[in-house]
């Protein structure tokens, strides 16, 4: 696997979690938990039978270190069981900000892995981003930390430290197979099923439309965009794919303007430029190789 078509693959990952947005609308009044193990048992059962074809030997992915499947586990179930908690301890504009430092920090944190460095280019490039992040997420609105709200803003903290030590961390394992996310994604379906009984009352798809919907996120943005995610932070530019992330609520909100009648507005505007502004000035280096057509293998 060449980095170049690792990164190209992480960034497919990044496309697909831009519609997490639009496919979730389209569920309806399904409960968060409810979702999210019904598209993490969908994105195993997808694995699944790609392991049947191929008459693979099923139980090595489930084989694994305890290190690997506490990061897996963490990182899947954990950022999602946080973000919940965050959207209901705290407003939903400030929690989803917080949550969003992700990008940022995985810029960051991967400048301590072997191999390597972090340029000027990387962190203008994620803070640009994240202020055109801010400018969607609120609508040009202040924000209001309320002191009242810190539970769910510490919430919000924990999914940004979560999903990026995951994403980071995951270049440990990089000689493991990507098919053991599939093993996370079915022990986060039944911890997601089990949080769902304890908080949630079960709301089932009401029609075609929302059972497509579901589906929909199971093979992508919740559930298949994770083994595309897995590869571009093992073998990909990991630094690049950090700043590319914020190309997500970027495509999310152009998205729900076009097909599910989110108000356009100025903010939106100039929160999609900065973000273009962003991703171009990180993402030196990723252009760089593709220019010159120069693979280097992760």
């Amino acid at each position: 696997m060449t980095r170049k078509k690792a990164t190209l693959l992480g960034l497919l990952a990044i496309l697909l979690w831009a519609l997490l947005a639009l496919f979730t609308v389209y569920t309806g009044d399904i409960p968060p938990f409810q979702l999210t193990g019904m598209s993490f048992a969908i994105a195993f059962l997808l694995i699944a039978v790609k392991w049947v074809v191929k008459g693979e030997n099923v139980s090595a992915y489930f084989r694994l270190d305890a290190k690997l499947w506490l990061l897996g586990v963490c990182g899947l179930f954990g950022y999602h069981f946080f973000y919940f908690m965050a959207l209901k301890s705290a407003p939903p504009a400030e929690a989803g900000l917080i949550a969003y430092l992700w990008p940022l920090l995985i810029v960051i944190f991967s400048a301590f892995l072997p191999g390597e460095k972090l340029y000027w280019f990387h962190v203008a490039g994620a803070f640009i981003s994240l202020a055109g992040a801010a400018l969607l997420i609120t609508k040009g609105q202040d924000l209001q930390l309320d002191p009242t709200h810190t539970p769910g803003y510490l919430a919000a903290f924990a999914c940004a430290f979560i999903w990026s030590g995951y994403s980071v961390l995951s270049r440990k394992f990089s000689q493991v197979s990507t098919d053991v996310v599939g093993a996370f994604c079915l022990l986060t379906a039944v911890l997601s099923a089990g949080c769902h009984i304890i908080f949630e009352q079960t709301v089932w798809p009401g029609d075609l439309i929302a059972w497509l919907a579901v589906l929909g996120l199971g093979l992508g943005p919740v559930g298949g965009a994770f083994f595309l995610w897995d590869i571009g932070v093992k073998h990909g530019d990991i630094q690049g794919l950090g700043v590319l992330s914020y190309l997500s609520p970027l495509l999310s909100t152009i998205l729900l303007v076009l097909l599910s009648g989110v108000e356009f507005s100025w903010p939106l505007l100039w929160g999609c430029l900065l973000i273009t502004l962003g991703a171009i000035v990180g993402s030196l280096r990723i252009f760089r190789d593709l220019l010159h057509n120069r693979p280097r293998s992760g």
